[in-house]
């Protein structure tokens, strides 16, 4: 039954004191955000391998123009040339 009750306590505090409300909801999206992050750069990020038997070295497969960085100030990736040797 403390599942229940602790919802009920929780309404009930958080219709005592209105303050909460504001503090509730960027703690919220804080923490959504950083999980949001995290599970992009355990999907996209060329680090992780979770596949190690059919794709070993996911670096060794991108292209010079891939932009793998959340945010590139200054780089223009369409315009970059392959500079390194095929493996």
């Amino acid at each position: 039954m403390k599942g229940p009750f602790l919802g009920g306590m929780f309404s009930r505090h958080v219709k005592r004191h209105p303050g909460l409300i504001p503090l509730i909801g960027f703690i919220s999206v804080g923490l959504g955000s950083a999980v949001l992050y995290l599970l992009r750069l355990a999907l996209y990020s060329p680090d992780v391998s979770w596949d190690r038997k059919n794709n070993p070295e996911p670096w060794n497969k991108l292209s010079p123009t891939d932009q793998y960085k959340f945010l590139a100030v200054s780089t223009d990736y369409k315009s970059l040339k392959k500079d390194r040797p095929n493996f």
